[in-house]
């Protein structure tokens, strides 16, 4: 059986969590320009969410979405604990200077994460 890969469609505005968690990520991120992406956040919707069941989301700036296959830009990268400590990563990213998606992962392999972190939970 095929498994469908393809991003799953869902237009809408960023709910506050998601817009605070990437702002913190923006501001905490390891990349020197991180923080210059900040003012993009109020600009941005979602327009896809991960088939595979976990929590990210790819972005759209001014209704603009990154075309597939363009580079990757890591703004922000942390690890986080599940609930049973399982190991939990999550990463902000953009391409071609515009800010394109949150992903959340398992970094362990034990549970796919279905929810987002608090910012106070980020390492």
């Amino acid at each position: 059986m095929h498994r469908d890969t393809r991003p799953i469609p869902e237009v809408r505005e960023l709910t506050q969590r998601e817009r605070e968690l990437i702002c913190w990520m923006l501001e905490h991120g390891q990349s020197q320009h991180a923080a210059e992406y900040v003012k993009q956040v109020d600009r941005s919707s979602v327009v896809s969410r991960c088939p595979c069941g976990c929590a990210s989301i790819d972005l759209a700036v001014d209704g603009i979405a990154p075309r597939p296959g363009e580079a990757l830009d890591v703004l922000g990268d942390f690890m986080w604990s599940g609930p049973g400590g399982e190991a939990m990563g999550a990463f902000v990213f953009a391409k071609s200077d515009r800010l394109a998606g949150l992903e959340v992962y398992s970094a362990d392999g034990l549970r796919t994460p279905d929810w987002l972190p608090q910012p106070s939970e980020l390492r």
